[in-house]
């Protein structure tokens, strides 16, 4: 068997520096069924309609367009030499009238500029139809249109070619919906990836040598018990014959013995001697049949396990034909994975290449746009604290005002309007506690929207890829710096603003502070649900307190507006406190 598998792959060896060509069919043809078969089976499994994707058909189109191409004739043309698959494809639409539909629109996609494009629409436009082992069966029929564009030794035009089209006949149980129109068909590398073929064909060719192995040694084993039991069966005919002998001798001597009795006996004792002779005679007759049976049953028996020999030496050599073309085949097959794997750690080692000066960019690119969110982060920031702060501004400037009109009517009128002072300055402690509530509310919206901003800002960073827009955005960050520069300088000024107003209103605290009697203001932590309708708050609904009773209620609970003896101008108040002021307001205007 060694020596049969070292014979075997010399010749292949042989074969393949004799014919290249020959070779490359081989390995095109046994990646058609790699593909063809992976691809039927993971359909099957996948259970629904494949499309544009799926890694098994993109690998078949790959695998096809190599099929197609090996042994294309290069064409001479006015931008010089070229390969095209769209010559023998657009060939099809005159042996088949059907496929005419195909190649129209094909000619009618606009986003295809390139032959190579409009022969990889034809394909899948072709498989989408169902059509593709019919189309290509036609065209390997015509060998004198196949000769203008194909050499004598490429796959179309030989033994190889028909058995992918019969290959491709299986692919009619599968549904594609590939959208063509929107592929970019012209600028595809097609690389095949023998990853997801390789280690499932090893093991299905040891298991299938195995298997051989097994039945060639139960086979050798049946063979050589057969061999034994023939032996044996021969020796016992050897006896049997020897046996057969001995009893002829011992008759015909006792026939000798009977001629000399009748000689010397008399005639009175012929008839006991012969008596005794037909007795013994009887004897012998018996034992002589005995004989002859025995010996018509071992001949039968020989003959049986003759018959049963020749038929198990033609199964020896039906095996033995079978074991040479299996090792036939598994030398090609291992000739085709030796010059797989050679073309798979090129891919491997080119993909890592790319990888790494991918990587190198991306990090690149990355430092970049971080620095670039950040910066527009603290922007943002800095931009709406400034909004904030003026607007807070205004509203201390208007409160402060608001307070100083108070304090003077407070002056005027002390002992007149002590219960309206008192109400006026639980009304500041509620608008105070409101601002501050206020304050918050708008803290939390603000690092809601930051977190939003920051997902928008990684989604734009993730498309802004190219190189221009990389120097758009350094452009961008110099003059972003320069405001940025001049914001804190703003800021700056702010903030010593807001010390001096921080400063103003702990006096009007302290002088606030100084007065006794009120409503109570309650806290937001102490509420979590509506005083009201009892429903719990949440970023959707949002907490409100009413200026004249201090408790906590939702929108819907405390949508109304009324001036208060504390407040110039109408104030946010509950369903409760509106029903009772409004008939108070009654009361008195009676």
């Amino acid at each position: 068997l060694q020596s049969r598998f070292k014979s075997g792959r010399d010749w292949e060896s042989r074969r393949a520096l004799r014919d290249p060509m020959s070779m490359e069919r081989t390995n095109l043809l046994n990646m058609a069924k790699l593909s063809i078969k992976g691809l039927i089976e993971s359909a099957l499994s996948f259970g629904r309609t494949l499309d544009s994707d799926y890694p098994p058909l993109q690998q078949f189109f790959v695998v096809m367009e190599h099929c197609l191409k090996h042994g294309l004739k290069v064409k001479k043309s006015f931008l010089g030499y070229n390969k095209s698959l769209w010559g023998p494809l657009e060939m099809v639409e005159k042996l088949c009238p059907e496929a005419g539909e195909i190649a129209a629109s094909v000619r009618d996609l606009p986003g295809l500029k390139t032959p190579l494009g409009r022969a990889r629409a034809w394909l899948r436009l072709a498989l989408m139809q169902k059509r593709l082992a019919d189309y290509l069966r036609l065209l390997i029929t015509r060998k004198d249109l196949l000769s203008d564009f194909y050499d004598n030794s490429a796959v179309m035009v030989e033994e190889e070619g028909a058995v992918i089209v019969g290959l491709l006949v299986g692919l009619n149980v599968i549904d594609a919906n590939l959208c063509v129109k929107g592929e970019d068909l012209d600028t595809q590398v097609g690389v095949i990836d023998f990853s997801m073929y390789l280690k499932n064909d090893i093991d299905d060719y040891r298991m299938c040598f195995f298997k051989c192995l097994s039945s060639v040694h139960g086979l050798q084993g049946r063979v050589d018990n057969l061999e034994k039991s023939n032996s044996k069966l021969i020796e016992e005919l050897a006896i049997a014959k020897n046996n057969i002998i001995k009893l002829q001798e011992e008759n015909h001597q006792l026939r000798n013995e009977n001629t000399i009795i009748l000689i010397k006996v008399t005639q009175v004792d012929v008839d006991v001697e012969l008596d005794t002779y037909k007795q013994s005679r009887q004897g012998l007759d018996e034992m002589y049949n005995e004989a002859r049976r025995q010996l018509r049953e071992e001949c039968q028996l020989r003959q049986d396990v003759e018959n049963e020999l020749v038929v198990q030496v033609s199964m020896k050599q039906e095996m033995d034909l079978a074991m040479k073309l299996l090792e036939k085949d598994i030398h090609e097959k291992q000739d085709t994975l030796i010059g797989l794997r050679h073309q798979l750690d090129e891919v491997k080692a080119i993909n890592v290449e790319m990888y790494t000066k991918m990587q190198t960019s991306d990090d690149g690119m990355k430092q970049k746009n971080d620095m670039i969110t950040r910066l527009e982060e603290k922007t943002n920031q800095i931009t709406a604290t400034m909004k904030l702060l003026e607007q807070r501004l205004q509203e201390a400037e208007r409160d402060r005002w608001t307070a100083e009109d108070g304090a003077r009517k407070f002056k005027h009128d002390f002992a007149n309007k002590a219960d309206s002072l008192q109400k006026q300055i639980a009304q500041r402690e509620k608008q105070m506690l409101q601002l501050e509530t206020d304050l918050k509310i708008e803290k939390e919206w603000r690092q809601t929207l930051q977190n939003d901003l920051e997902r928008e800002r990684d989604i734009v960073a993730q498309l802004s890829a190219e190189a221009q827009q990389i120097n758009g955005l350094k452009k961008e960050f110099h003059r972003l710096q320069d405001e940025n520069s001049q914001l804190k300088g703003i800021c700056e000024e702010q903030e010593q603003a807001l010390e001096e107003l921080g400063c103003k209103l702990s006096e009007y605290l302290s002088i606030l502070n100084s007065f006794d009697g009120g409503q109570v203001w309650l806290k937001d932590k102490d509420a979590t649900h509506c005083k009201l309708c009892e429903k719990e708050f949440s970023i959707s609904r949002r907490k409100h307190h009413c200026r004249n009773c201090g408790e906590i209620f939702c929108n819907a609970c405390s949508d109304n507006e009324l001036p208060l003896p504390a407040s110039p101008k109408p104030v946010r108040v509950c369903d409760t406190c509106h029903a009772l002021l409004l008939q108070r307001c009654s009361s008195n205007a009676t």
